[in-house]
């Protein structure tokens, strides 16, 4: 078995792109590669699924205690011959000054090696106390080796393999020369999303290709490789519900990509029929009992997701109705009744009484905590209670009724406009938040509770 942590001396260092070729190169090996990542991010677990054939799991102090995230790896990477943890940001960068929720600190509680990602351009001799301070650093952390990234050619390759030779014993797993062609591309909110490139398993491929020529794998197996078999904690299936399934609609297209496998697993668990929605394409809505409109970037779909009006006719029929709702982020800005983009403004759903304006910079990204109002709709909650989650949006509402009910006082964060998020509107509630099924934050149960009761 295999395990380890690839992490990177600084943000932009390129390590996304190597994690997802060295998730795809494992696989080509007939190895089985259980892939997670690092804190709350969408857009990295869709390559790393991709790449990897399974779906990527997230590991994340901010919602889940210790206890809980080593247990969510044990029980995902227990069966995989190759379990590969991509970290975010720096290897010893987090909120805390401690560096408790670092992602070293991640690897000294799942006992992983990390694989050092170093954006090696203009550097020579410096690179040595480079690794030489990061080990120091903290003792506790072992190093599998480093793959140096961005090289400007041969020559300053053999240069950094001769410094990080005679100064330090670090081995050097890789060395990757710089590759326009291999990057992932971005946007605002970091790179584009898988379900949205039409070449994704193109570019996948040309990653993996450029990464095996360049990294050791030799190396890199005999490094990671351990005989610690992980003890996969015993499963919790809940017990069957006594009632049928409630039908959920979940829009998963181009436009609406942003969910997290246990989340929808959990949906599952509690009794939920899980229908895809293609918010772009479908011209009627299936026949369902709710729908959740997870994350996205509707904003880029605008012409596309305007010109579809008879699901959004649908859409917003059903809502009047009674259908409940559950909306986060790109959702809550597709159910609202224009978004403005790039000069352009394109009709949406219209159910909330408020325009969508896109900003220039972030307006709420990061994490949050939430403490529960009375409005919350939702069954097994109530007044108070604490919620750990994260947001990412450069969208504002304008216009919004200064009425409206919201489920959600904001602590930390932004939200709908720094003090408050949750828009209750009858069933529906619509929020910049994006929630997480961890730490006891059961959202899926109550959801598809709340749909059962109104269900009857």
């Amino acid at each position: 078995m295999h395990r380890f942590l690839v992490s990177a001396s600084h943000k932009s260092s390129g390590k996304t792109t190597l994690a997802v070729g060295l998730a795809a190169a494992l696989r080509r090996r007939a190895l089985s590669v259980q892939t997670f990542k690092k804190g709350p991010d969408y857009i990295d677990p869709l390559w790393l699924s991709l790449a990897s054939g399974e779906p990527c799991r997230n590991l994340d102090f901010h919602v889940a205690p210790r206890e809980e995230i080593a247990a969510a790896f044990a029980r995902h990477g227990a069966a995989a011959d190759a379990c590969l943890v991509e970290g975010n940001k720096g290897l010893y960068d987090g909120l805390d000054l401690d560096g408790s929720n670092s992602n070293a600190a991640l690897a000294k509680l799942l006992d992983l090696p990390v694989v050092l990602v170093i954006d090696a351009r203009g550097m020579t001799r410096g690179i040595a106390p480079l690794i030489l301070g990061y080990q120091a650093f903290d003792p506790d952390v072992r190093f599998a080796g480093v793959i140096l990234n961005r090289l400007g050619g041969a020559r300053h390759e053999a240069k950094l393999r001769a410094v990080i030779e005679h100064y330090t014993g670090v081995p050097v797993l890789g060395a990757v020369h710089e590759e326009p062609d291999i990057g992932i591309f971005e946007r605002h909110l970091g790179l584009v999303p898988a379900n949205e490139a039409p070449s994704a398993a193109a570019r996948i491929e040309a990653i993996r290709a450029a990464v095996e020529r360049q990294v050791d794998f030799d190396a890199l197996l005999r490094q990671t490789r351990t005989e610690h078999a992980l003890a996969a904690p015993a499963a919790k299936r809940p017990a069957a519900p006594s009632q049928p399934a409630v039908r959920i609609g979940v829009a998963r297209d181009r436009a609406f990509g942003f969910y997290y496998a246990g989340d929808l697993e959990a949906l599952e668990d509690a009794g939920a029929e899980l229908v895809p929605l293609d918010t772009l394409r479908d011209a009627n809505l299936p026949e369902v009992d709710a729908l959740f409109i997870g994350g996205g970037f509707p904003e880029c779909f605008g012409a596309e997701l305007e010109a579809n009006a008879s699901l959004r006719g649908q859409i917003r029929q059903a809502i009047a109705r009674g259908m409940p709702v559950y909306a986060e982020c790109g959702g809550l800005m597709y159910l609202a009744r224009s978004i403005a983009w790039k000069g352009e403004r394109r009709e949406m759903v219209g159910a909330i009484g408020a325009d969508v304006v896109m900003r220039e910079r972030p307006t709420g990204r990061g994490y949050v905590r939430l403490e529960e109002t009375a409005a919350h709709p939702w069954p097994g909650g109530g007044e108070g209670r604490e919620i750990r989650a994260h947001e990412f949006h450069y969208s504002s509402l304008e216009g919004l009724d200064p009425a409206t009910p919201f489920a959600y006082r904001v602590r930390r964060g932004h939200g709908i406009d720094g003090e408050r998020d949750g828009i209750v509107l009858g069933n529906v509630l619509a929020s910049y938040t994006h929630l997480r099924a961890a730490g006891g934050c059961d959202w899926p149960a109550r959801f598809v509770g709340f749909v059962r009761r109104l269900a009857r």
